[in-house]
């Protein structure tokens, strides 16, 4: 069925991507800070404190991209029922990037809810968490994970041109779908 008709590429920009990235995160991140400190008014400044702060946001942050590639993989089974078996996950340390891709094709509106599921459980969630526990660290991390889904947003941004039923193909090696109109 998809060999019938020839594919939409959808590819990303990933250093425009990256630089977008890196503004939405310093933006993101002097914003939660202010907020905590307007909010909260408990800043406290030691030391020890700041280098246990950085120890914990390294580790949460690398917890946190897992996480994030991870919901990749249980939105592609939840939305679009594509088996276990057919689920790839990784690095790519050539672009820099971790992945998360499945071998089958999903239906657009599978595609973009599986998208943004890390958003909302690796980037919104925390932050909340972030300030509901007054935890710098936290705040931090759910900054750089709500940045970390500028590609998700792009790649939503462009499937949304597309009819719900159209079927979309993730590339298993680039940042790249491919949309199969019916």
């Amino acid at each position: 069925m998809l060999q019938d008709t020839e594919p939409i590429i959808i590819e990303l920009d990933i250093k425009k991507l990256m630089v977008d990235n890196i503004v939405i995160t310093i933006g993101l991140a002097i914003l939660f800070i202010a907020i905590q400190y307007i909010c909260l008014k408990d800043f406290q400044f030691s030391f020890f404190q700041m280098i246990i702060g950085i120890i914990l946001f390294i580790l949460l942050y690398i917890l946190f991209v897992i996480l994030h590639e991870a919901f990749h993989l249980i939105g592609f089974m939840i939305f679009g029922g594509v088996p276990f078996k057919s689920l790839k996950y990784g690095v790519n340390l050539e672009l820099g990037v971790a992945y998360a891709t499945t071998e089958m094709p999903l239906p657009n509106h599978a595609m973009k809810k599986a998208l943004l599921l890390p958003f909302w459980t690796t980037g919104v969630l925390p932050t909340i968490a972030g300030f509901y526990i007054n935890s710098t660290a936290l705040l931090l991390v759910g900054a750089c994970l709500i940045a970390g889904a500028v590609g998700d947003f792009a790649m939503y941004k462009e499937l949304h041109k597309y009819p719900k039923n159209a079927i979309v193909k993730d590339d298993p090696n680039l940042p790249k779908l491919y949309v199969y109109i019916k």
